[in-house]
C-alpha cells in the first residue's frame, strides 16, 4: 500500500522538477574589435558579457504577439 501511494506521488511531482526554462540570451563584445553578438554562451576568451540576460536571441525581452 505504500509503495502505491510513494509511486503516485512521485508520478505526481516528476513532472514539476522536470519542468525547465531556455537558457537566457547575452550581449557579448569583443574585446579585439568591439563587435557585438547575441549569444547564451561565451563566444571565448576574448569577448565579454556587455548586457542581458534577455528572453530571446534578439537580445530584446519583447512580448510575443
Amino acid at each position: 500500500m505504500h509503495l502505491k501511494r510513494l509511486l503516485v506521488l512521485v508520478l505526481f511531482v516528476s513532472p514539476l522538477v522536470a519542468s525547465a526554462e531556455p537558457a537566457p540570451w547575452y550581449w557579448w563584445v569583443s574585446k579585439l574589435d568591439s563587435a557585438r553578438v547575441c549569444w547564451q554562451t561565451s563566444p571565448g576568451s576574448g569577448w565579454y558579457r556587455a548586457g542581458g540576460p534577455y528572453k530571446n536571441s534578439r537580445c530584446r525581452n519583447d512580448q510575443v504577439r
